[in-house]
């Protein structure tokens, strides 16, 4: 059976058409549900949540923390239910900051923990959209295994500078971190391949588990190589950097 992804939206969601597009390329059957209606869903009927990106509420407050808030305060007993169930969540862009911002990332000492990392403003001050290079630790996450060490995908966004409470978070974080802003040729970057100023060039991490993941970059946005501008990383079947993430959900399922 093909595994079922719940994509859920609040006002200001932009992401979701392509998230679903994605998921179900990778094989997956996908219901895309508005926050309000996650009352009268039972989540265990899902083996996925996906929280994309966009401007929830507009952003209000910062970046994702009215629907972290919704998220934490009114459905944190059926979110726990679904993570003790060793399903999945993919939390991208706005969702990332959702995850982090309600505790759910980087779950060092639980779930709904308090809140240890953040994205905030990016240090050029303006929103960045543009193509980088990502360095993937594939084995951190089961969204990433068997992953190409570099990939490339966009970010759109104004507040995705990663950021850790302290040294002792940041420490923890880095070996959960799954991607890495990073050159062409996999090495440190500065501005603009390091879009936001990001603490050690943190793009993406993972719970320990690996089955939570939360990235600022846009993998819906590389499913197919066509997608790239310049026509790069051509996969398998003409296939995108981004679409692997999306595959390996799936099949996590299916195996």
């Amino acid at each position: 059976m093909k595994p079922k992804v719940m994509i859920i939206r609040a006002a200001g969601t932009n992401c979701d058409i392509e998230t679903q597009h994605a998921f179900e390329l990778a094989g997956a059957n996908v219901e895309r549900t508005y926050i309000d209606d996650v009352q009268q869903i039972n989540l265990l009927d899902y083996q996925i949540i996906a929280l994309p990106g966009g401007f929830t509420y507009g952003d209000d407050i910062a970046a994702g923390k009215i629907h972290a808030n919704e998220i934490k305060h009114r459905y944190r007993d059926k979110f726990m239910k679904f993570i003790e169930k060793e399903n999945l969540i993919i939390g991208i862009c706005n969702g990332f900051q959702v995850l982090v911002k309600c505790g759910i990332l980087p779950g060092i000492d639980g779930y709904f923990e308090e809140q240890k990392v953040s994205l905030v403003a990016n240090d050029s001050e303006r929103f960045e959209d543009r193509w980088i290079y990502l360095r993937v630790q594939g084995e951190r996450s089961v969204f990433t295994g068997n992953s190409k060490d570099i990939i490339i995908l966009p970010v759109a966004h104004s507040e995705g500078k990663f950021v850790a409470k302290d040294d002792t978070v940041l420490e923890k974080v880095k070996g959960l971190t799954v991607f890495t802003y990073v050159n062409e040729r996999g090495e440190e970057a500065q501005y603009p391949l390091n879009p936001n100023g990001s603490t050690l060039g943190i793009a993406g991490i993972a719970d320990s588990t690996g089955r939570i993941l939360g990235l600022m970059p846009h993998p819906e946005r590389h499913v197919s190589y066509i997608q790239h501008p310049t026509r790069r990383n051509q996969g398998e079947n003409g296939e995108g950097d981004g679409l692997f993430i999306f595959k390996n959900a799936v099949n996590y399922f299916k195996s």
